[in-house]
């Protein structure tokens, strides 16, 4: 069995997080875009307070969600996820 989530399941736990989040219900988040990316360090170019990361491109995917006409950003990498820039913090899922 694989370590890393593929996108379908990486996208429904992004949703899931951000339902929780904002209750609302998963019908009322849209997805606007998956997309590969490099990452510029081991927290996906999102670290948390005073966290300390490998300086190592790490490939992964950028989730954008929209809900309410407001877009939140999830970065995913391997079992990692993360919401960025939410309520001025980024979060570790």
């Amino acid at each position: 069995m694989s370590m890393e989530f593929n996108q379908k399941e990486i996208v429904d736990r992004a949703r899931r997080d951000l339902v929780a989040r904002i209750g609302l219900s998963e019908d009322e988040i849209a997805e606007e875009s998956v997309e590969q990316v490099d990452f510029p360090d081991a927290a996906l170019g999102a670290p948390i307070e005073d966290e300390m990361s490998a300086q190592v491109i790490t490939p992964g995917w950028r989730i954008r969600l929209n809900a309410q006409n407001r877009s939140y950003e999830y970065r995913a990498a391997g079992r990692q996820l993360r919401l960025v820039n939410f309520k001025g913090g980024n979060h570790r899922i």
